[in-house]
Formats: structure tokens, C-alpha cells, sequence
């Protein structure tokens, strides 16, 4: 069984996402339609040669492909489905077990797609945090600045990291979400432009990223029935914003 991700293409229209995917996971594409049988036939032969899958194309076309391949939670390969357009990468089957959560978030950040994750263990933690940071902050810096702007709040209640793309590779933000098992969520510059209101302007961030903030318009985005429970608050180099599901908390 592969470790790169399998790339089931439904349709020749999913080629330039699959180029992406390929180049940034590492994953190996399947062209079906070039081949006289039958997708469904192709993907069952295909499917326990890859531990885990990203389906581009439709919900009910990936579920028609599962179906009768599907054995157990613990053994079934991950699969993520991805639309065409690249607007969401949704954890479609074994969610923790294979991974597909995290290849997910994998997805969503490479193309800039929003991760969907309906297991029931991340639906109920209300939290997210955004993190701007100096460059080469390490992870005991990170998770002291957000342990400190969480206060009597909960680390395990913490869905997800947001921050902005040119923080993608920072190796501090990275080892504290590995630490921690929270999956960090990668937003593009402009997307975080396009929702510039923040409580803090800071001038070092407007020169050198070229926005009024980056922590709360990220956890903002990432959360978007949530509110601003903690404004940005900085230590050590670390600037952190936590957003909380107010829908959560009513229901």
C-alpha cells in the first residue's frame, strides 16, 4: 500500500487542481475516463493500493464508488473529496482512524480550499485560534503566548490554528500544532486583506506583511459564525487572537 495520497480524477476538468495536489502532496493521479472500463471498476481495483484518497469531482459519484468497498473504520483508506472547483476539501471516511482529517486540512491549504470536518469529536470544540508571529518564534514561544491569551479556557477545546500563508512553513507553528494534535489552517494574504478590520493596527505588520494584522482577521475568517472572545494579544513575539462558536454555546 502507497503512502502518497491516491488522485482520483472524475473528469478531465479536474486536471489543473490535480497538477497542484501533485506537486504539493505528492500525490499520484488516476485518469479513469482513459480507460474502457468503468470508473467504479477502476476504483475498487485501485482502491487498497493507497492509504489514503482525495476524490475530485461530485459527493454522490465518490459514495457510488465506496459503496460495497467499505469494511472497517481501522483499515479503510482515508478519503477526501474535493469539488471541481476547489472551494472545499471535505473528510468523507475514516476521518481520524486513516487520517483523512488531517489530509484534509493537507488539501485545503495547498489550494486554498476550506476544510470540512464533521466528525463529532472537532464539531464541538468551539475555539480558534489565530496566530501572527516574528519569524523563527520557536514552539515553546507559541504555546506560551497562546496558553496565555486562553486564560481558564481549554487547549482541547481548540478546533484549529489559522494563520496567514507566509507562515506556512514556520517551523515554531508547526511543531506547536503537532504537539497538540490541531490541525493549522493556511489562509492566502488576500483573503485575509479583503477582511482587514482589526482591534490593534500594528505598523511592523503593516511593513513588513502588508496588512493592519494577521491573528484575529485569521481566526476570524476560520471561523465564521464565530466572535472575538480574546483580541490580539502578544507575547514574546507571538500574537494571538482566539475566536469562539457562538452557535456552539447556544445550543
Amino acid at each position: 500500500m502507497s503512502d502518497a495520497p491516491g488522485l482520483w480524477l472524475v473528469r478531465a476538468e479536474g486536471v489543473a487542481l490535480a497538477q497542484a495536489l501533485v506537486q504539493k502532496l505528492g500525490a499520484v493521479a488516476y485518469r479513469p475516463w482513459l480507460q474502457p472500463t468503468s470508473q467504479c471498476e477502476q476504483f475498487a481495483a485501485a482502491y487498497r493500493q493507497h492509504a489514503q484518497w482525495i476524490v475530485i469531482g461530485a459527493a454522490g459519484i465518490a459514495l457510488r464508488f465506496l459503496d460495497g468497498l467499505m469494511q472497517d473504520k481501522h483499515s479503510d483508506p482515508a478519503v477526501v473529496l474535493l469539488d471541481e472547483a476547489g472551494r472545499h476539501a471535505v473528510s468523507l471516511l475514516a476521518g481520524h482512524e486513516g487520517g483523512a482529517n488531517r489530509l484534509a486540512y493537507q488539501v485545503a491549504n495547498a489550494i486554498g480550499a476550506v476544510p470540512v470536518i464533521t466528525t463529532a469529536t472537532e464539531a464541538r470544540k468551539p475555539l480558534v485560534v489565530g496566530i501572527g508571529c516574528r519569524r523563527n518564534v520557536s514552539g515553546e514561544q507559541i504555546e506560551a503566548a497562546v496558553l496565555h491569551a486562553l486564560g481558564t479556557r481549554s487547549l482541547a477545546d481548540v478546533r484549529e490554528v489559522a494563520t496567514i500563508d507566509l507562515k506556512a512553513n514556520e517551523l515554531g507553528l508547526l511543531a506547536f500544532c503537532e504537539w497538540h494534535g490541531i490541525p493549522l489552517r493556511i489562509l492566502a494574504g488576500a483573503t485575509v486583506a479583503a477582511r482587514p478590520w482589526v482591534t490593534q493596527p500594528s505598523d511592523w505588520v503593516r511593513q513588513n506583511v502588508g496588512l493592519d494584522g494577521v491573528c484575529e482577521p485569521c481566526a476570524l475568517i476560520a471561523s465564521a459564525r464565530g466572535e472575538l472572545v480574546v483580541p490580539k494579544t502578544a507575547l514574546n513575539g507571538v500574537a494571538v487572537a482566539v475566536v469562539e462558536d457562538m452557535e456552539w454555546i447556544d445550543k
